[in-house]
């Protein structure tokens, strides 16, 4: 055999596994007044949750929900590799994927009715540690609201 056949070879069955975008996970979206809870594991973040190693604070609106909104629904879909999934008066969904291997992270967004907090979640779908990127999406969300004046 060639060199280059078994190279060949060995990508086409190494790809099937660097393909890390997983299934859907089960139980997205509102149900009960709030997001999924967490996994025990530490790649999940959540406005939501109860633990502290999961918790992180929810976005305070300073303007009117409507517009708020609108923002948010603007400043997720503008996030690199992300892409909005299902969008509801009150509720997103997005998928962000990593540069490198395609991982792929579900982002939530939750106004709740009458609130003028927005409950937020970001998940990875695969492996245990994410090494922080969904605590920083959701921070690095957080800090782009306020520079528009979004959020406090």
């Amino acid at each position: 055999m060639s060199r280059n056949w078994k190279s060949a070879t060995c990508l086409l069955c190494v790809l099937p596994i660097l393909s890390c975008s997983g299934a859907r996970p089960p139980g997205l979206g509102v149900s009960g007044g709030g997001l999924s809870p967490c996994p025990s594991s530490p790649n999940c973040v959540s406005s939501d949750a109860p633990d502290e190693g999961h918790r992180v604070e929810a976005f305070v609106l300073a303007v009117a929900p409507d517009a708020g909104w609108r923002a948010v629904r603007e400043e997720v879909a503008a996030l690199p590799r992300t892409t909005v999934v299902t969008e509801q008066p009150n509720y997103l969904h997005a998928q962000c994927a990593s540069a490198v291997f395609g991982f792929v992270d579900d982002l939530e967004v939750h106004l709740p009715e009458g609130s003028a907090e927005l409950a937020v979640r970001s998940a990875s779908r695969v492996g245990t540690s994410d090494l922080g990127v969904n605590r920083r999406r959701v921070e690095r969300l957080r800090e782009t609201l306020r520079a528009r004046g979004v959020v406090r």
